[in-house]
């Protein structure tokens, strides 16, 4: 990697860092892109030519944030004993996320309105390719019984990310949790063969 790449490389992360805390603590509309470049050392043109614009920079972070609860969630789940209390302690791991503050604030309740439907987001892509691989092996076990594997697969991603938003947006997260992660697994057993 030459100078110039590394540069804009670390211009990139100094960006992503200090957008990821004016957003947590501002928000999307009040976070200003002066405090943000200045917090990273940087100018409001090295933002636009990393990101392009302030929502460029958003998307990034959101990217971000989304990935890792994606990694969270499939690490529990990855851990769990067998693959589909993997795949319910994933869904569950993804939904108990809600509750982190900066989740809550820049992924589940600013990134749709700033960004649209998260099930479009390259990170949620990701995570149904994932969800897909499991379907289907536990379809071939016959565990779940014989239905479409994606259409499967994007309705328990869907559950899980509807009750993480639900979550988010509500007026105390705290009780609805219990009551979004109850229904996540009620609804993913319906698959059960």
């Amino acid at each position: 990697m030459n100078k110039r790449d590394e540069s804009a490389r670390q211009n990139r992360a100094k960006l992503t860092a200090a957008a990821r805390q004016a957003f947590a603590q501002h928000g999307y509309a009040a976070a200003s892109m002066d405090d943000l470049t200045a917090a990273a050392g940087l100018t409001r043109g090295a933002l636009y030519h990393s990101f392009g614009s302030k929502r460029g920079l958003f998307a990034a972070v959101v990217e971000q944030l989304d990935s890792e609860m994606a990694q969270y969630a499939q690490s529990v789940g990855n851990s769990a004993s067998g693959d589909w209390e993997g795949l319910l302690a994933e869904g569950t791991a993804y939904i108990e996320k809600a509750l982190d503050p900066e989740v809550q604030r820049i992924v589940l309740l600013d990134g749709p309105a700033v960004l649209g439907d998260p099930s479009q987001w390259p990170s949620q892509s990701s995570c149904l390719q994932a969800t897909i691989s499991i379907v289907e092996k536990l379809i071939q076990e016959q565990t779940l019984k014989p239905v479409d594997i994606e259409a499967a697969a994007r309705l328990l991603n869907g559950t899980a990310l509807n009750a993480a938003l639900w979550v988010a947006a509500s007026e105390s997260p705290k009780d609805v949790l219990p009551k979004a992660i109850e229904a996540f697994r009620a609804l993913a057993t319906g698959l059960l063969k």
